[in-house]
């Protein structure tokens, strides 16, 4: 009985002394009133936003057009003018698979038989680079026997490597592809070497302690860390090589954007020419959308 009243004593003041500081601390404070219309400024700083994002740009084109305009009219007669350079794109892009022969065929496929010949040679320098920068990597000694020849050959113009191709091959495509795979190979080659020495130490130290062979090192520990900076490397090569295949094309003549530029200007039509600049812009954000997916996709750091 003595314990019973113990127990509701101390229940008692549990309930007498501690409840009602509980329910006090329960009790949320009152909110402070939000200011007035303060609800509608994420909506306002939003909205304001897009417009921003819509009216700059759109102001920086509407500057570069009354350039050209000033252009057109008071410096060089020859180059056309914004609304000439406009029909121009709509008589192009009406018809841009038609196919009249080997010399006269639509913009859309020149477009794709350059892509084609960027993304065999980009495809070759990625199989040959990566394979060599993880051995630079991993191997002082096939570092030291690869970096002189590095260093002398990644600062030549690719283009100074197009009579060589056409020495080797005798044949266009080829030659463009060649000259794709000497510019593309340097950034990711390097960019990989330079990832694999960037690899932590402790990570090579639990490897060693599990006994894992070189494969093994290079599939499950080097090639995860380094995706990112191969990714960047890959990245900066296909962003290279689509603009010497432009350059290429001009001097090897063919089927390509760059050969359809070097023939609409022997035929003195700049419209045209304006065209294509346009196109080879547009194709190249494509090209950099597509691997910034990729790299988003495949590089842990960004998820």
């Amino acid at each position: 009985m003595k314990s019973n009243a113990v127990r509701l004593a101390m229940r008692g003041g549990e309930v007498e002394g501690v409840a009602p500081a509980q329910e006090a601390a329960a009790k949320p404070y009152p909110a402070p009133s939000p200011p007035s219309g303060s609800g509608k400024r994420p909506d306002r700083d939003k909205w304001s936003g897009r417009l921003l994002a819509v009216v700059l740009p759109a102001l920086t084109f509407g500057a570069v057009i009354l350039v050209w305009l000033f252009i057109h009219t008071d410096l060089v007669k020859e180059i056309p003018s914004p609304a000439d350079a406009w029909h121009k794109a709509v008589e192009i892009f009406s018809h841009p698979f038609y196919d009249k022969g080997p010399n006269d065929k639509g913009i859309a496929w020149q477009v794709l038989y350059s892509l084609g010949r960027v993304m065999a040679g980009f495809g070759l320098a990625v199989a040959v680079g990566v394979p060599i920068g993880f051995s630079m990597g991993m191997s002082p000694v096939c570092r030291a026997a690869w970096q002189p020849l590095i260093q002398i050959l990644r600062p030549v113009s690719p283009l100074a490597w197009l009579p060589i191709g056409l020495l080797l091959f005798h044949a266009v495509n080829p030659s463009a592809i060649f000259v794709i795979f000497i510019t593309c190979i340097w950034p990711t080659l390097v960019n990989t070497a330079a990832g694999v020495q960037a690899v932590p130490k402790d990570y090579l130290n639990v490897a060693a302690v599990l006994r894992l062979g070189k494969w093994e090192i290079a599939t499950k520990i080097l090639l995860p860390a380094t995706l990112p900076y191969i990714m960047t490397g890959m990245r900066l090569s296909l962003g290279i090589a689509w603009m010497v295949i432009v350059a290429a094309e001009m001097l090897t003549g063919g089927i390509g954007i760059g050969f359809y530029i070097w023939d609409e200007w022997n035929n003195l039509n700049v419209p045209s020419i304006i065209v294509c600049i346009v196109v080879i812009g547009l194709v190249g954000i494509a090209l950099e959308a597509v691997m910034n997916i990729v790299q988003k996709r495949f590089d842990y750091t960004q998820r």
